[in-house]
């Protein structure tokens, strides 16, 4: 397979330990009172005897019972002497007692009564033979301790999600106040966006010395979108205006505004703007906008109650600003095509810094920034490294530094030499080196394949120029024959495209003239390619037959059902005629392939005998073996 051209808040610290809650506190309380009750029903009733029903009947009938109380099927009583003496007789004198209990049968019983009232017992009908305040705290005592139980839970759920808030801190907003002292990131640490720095700088301006613009009729935005891939730096030239403003600086990522309860979202929204204003002038940063600030609707999944309420919520909030208040609302994301369009007009947020993966300069300018404390070898160099690692954005240079540092350590060296860069970037791109073991045919095969795009790579005279040809597997790719470009596209011309779907074609062609059949190891050489020549025909009018048409082919909606909802751009007829095309293209581009490697078939089998010899060939050796072979063929 071809190597792809491009690779990828401070928390309060401190040795305090944390107040026992009133809630734990509480729930002690209410099982101290509880066990307190249970001693006092236990103590303050006598020992009883268990009698059968028959039995008391017959205590009953021998005028042996005194007392009775009646409590639904449960008779509790007490002997007269003659029946404590009577049926005392026989038990051990622990268990000897003047008292009985006995359970009626569930049928009823009429002669009871009268069986009672004619051997002159005395009655008693009591719910449950208790104090009335102990039965009091009996019946509500399960309840207070619920009560305690959910308040506990509920207070210690949202101590983790505030950081100490209790359960009426939950509409708080969770926003971090940043201050300029304890800040460590400056403007003079963010390199490759000099564009954004000065937008930026000209806000920061504004913030410290607004008379000087209002002097001339300016009014400073209310919003400021920073727009970009991964990776570019938005939230790192948040944290340096935090550490450049001499203002308040709140900063929270929008999915701390959702919550499982519709209009938390919302309540945190004003909470911050309030805090905000009582602070102006004041920087609100809002980092990945989009988790709330998504288009409402869209899609077959509909709407999402809270998520709308918030983003409503922080729509109403900067619509009240007013120009005195001179608070600014800075928010990041890198899906600027999701978010609502009431978030983007005028008055919301005017104004947007597009953040770009940074150029070969800014790639020279990022590096020095990272390698300040990084003691490197004379060998290494900047530039040259720069110009390797196109498509890398801030976050993949910062990464490669550190893997490079890593590297070095790992190897027990003093210094960072370019070795180590070489191996980080190897790393990043093409994946850690994996322990697969090849069979000597595959390896073989793989050789052949890789060797097949190196040939395309290195004669076609639009392809990007060859970087190495590895057989050792990485990841999940059993070779990689990789290429760099020398400079830095942003348009790309139809010859180039071509000749780059034919170095992704040659290691399927390679098989297919050595071994007269193809291997599942260009799947993803056909899939790259099949996407590549589609986007070509469907968008970029790159094709006779079809004609200048920019159509929707090949885009992907992130909403699930949009393009159900999107008017049908071309008919059935044209779609046949657009697939007949996109394969009529590939067979033709394949066979181009197939026929300039069979002109050059000595040089690929003398490339995949120096691979299999040597695993690993470099620029340089890959040139020197077609340059000899290229000598001994006109010799």
């Amino acid at each position: 397979m071809t190597a792809p051209n491009n690779p990828q808040d401070q928390k309060p610290t401190g040795n305090q330990q944390p107040a026992i809650p009133n809630q734990f506190s509480f729930l002690w309380l209410s099982a101290a009172i509880f066990l307190m009750v249970l001693w006092l029903q236990d103590s303050g009733q006598p020992r009883l005897q268990e009698l059968a029903y028959s039995e008391f009947k017959t205590a009953v009938t021998n005028d042996q019972v005194k007392e009775v109380t009646l409590k639904e099927e449960a008779i509790n009583g007490l002997f007269t002497d003659s029946g404590a003496a009577s049926f005392s007789s026989g038990r051990p004198a622990e268990s000897s007692s003047t008292g009985f209990h006995t359970i009626r049968p569930p049928m009823e019983d009429p002669a009871l009564l009268g069986l009672l009232e004619d051997h002159q017992v005395t009655i008693k009908a009591t719910p449950s033979g208790l104090p009335w305040w102990q039965e009091m705290i009996r019946g509500f005592l399960p309840w207070i301790l619920l009560l305690a139980l959910m308040f506990w839970f509920w207070g210690a759920a949202q101590r983790r999600m505030t950081q100490g808030g209790g359960p009426f801190d939950f509409g708080k907003s969770k926003a971090h106040r940043a201050r300029r002292e304890t800040s460590t990131t400056t403007l003079d640490e963010v390199a490759g966006i000099e564009s954004a720095k000065r937008e930026i700088t000209e806000i920061i301006d504004f913030l410290k010395a607004p008379e000087k613009f209002r002097a001339l009729g300016a009014v400073m935005p209310k919003g400021v979108l920073l727009v970009g891939p991964p990776g570019t730096g938005k939230t790192l030239l948040a944290r340096a205006i935090a550490g450049e403003a001499e203002v308040p600086f709140f900063s929270i990522s929008a999915s701390e505004f959702i919550e499982m309860f519709v209009g938390v979202g919302a309540s945190r929204v004003r909470d911050m703007f309030q805090t905000a204003r009582k602070e102006a002038p004041a920087l609100i940063f809002i980092d990945e906008l989009d988790a709330v600030g998504r288009s409402r609707g869209a899609g077959l999944g509909g709407g999402h109650d809270e998520r709308e309420q918030t983003l409503n919520q922080i729509l109403s909030e900067m619509d009240g600003f007013e120009e005195h208040e001179n608070i600014l609302v800075l928010a990041a994301t890198n899906r600027p095509d999701v978010l609502d369009a009431a978030l983007l007009r005028p008055g919301r947020f005017d104004r947007k810094i597009t953040l770009a993966l940074p150029h070969k300069e800014a790639r020279n300018a990022i590096l020095k920034v990272h390698v300040r404390k990084v003691p490197l070898a004379a060998d290494v160099d900047l530039e040259h490294l720069a110009a390797r690692t196109i498509g890398f954005s801030g976050a993949d240079l910062k990464n490669l530094v550190n893997e490079a540092a890593l590297t070095a350590a790992r190897e027990s060296l003093d210094e960072v030499n370019a070795h180590c860069f070489d191996v980080a970037r190897d790393r990043i791109i093409l994946g850690e080196e994996s322990d697969a073991h090849l069979t000597p045919e595959e390896r073989e095969a793989v050789a052949y394949h890789e060797c097949g795009h190196a040939i395309m790579a290195y004669y076609l005279p639009k392809a990007d120029p060859l970087t190495k040809i590895t057989i050792i597997p990485h990841g999940m790719a059993m070779g990689v024959t990789e290429q760099t470009p020398k400079d830095d596209h942003y348009n790309y011309t139809e010859s180039y495209l071509k000749d780059r779907i034919k170095v992704m074609l040659g290691g399927r062609s390679a098989e297919k003239l050595i071994y007269g059949e193809v291997s599942t190891g260009a799947q993803n050489d056909l899939k790259e390619a099949t996407t590549l020549i589609r986007r070509m025909i469907g968008q970029w009018g790159m094709s006779e037959k079809i004609g200048p048409l920019g159509l929707s082919i090949g885009e992907e909606h992130v909403f699930l059902g949009r393009e159900m909802g999107l008017p049908r751009e071309f008919s059935e007829k044209m779609a046949e005629l657009i697939d007949a095309e996109i394969q009529s293209q590939l067979l033709a581009l394949e066979k181009t392939t197939i026929d300039f490697l069979s002109e050059h078939r000595n040089q690929l089998e003398a490339l995949a005998k120096a691979v299999l010899k040597d695993e690993t060939l470099s620029s340089e050796e890959i040139e020197e073996v077609l340059r000899k072979e290229e000598a001994r063929k006109i010799a």
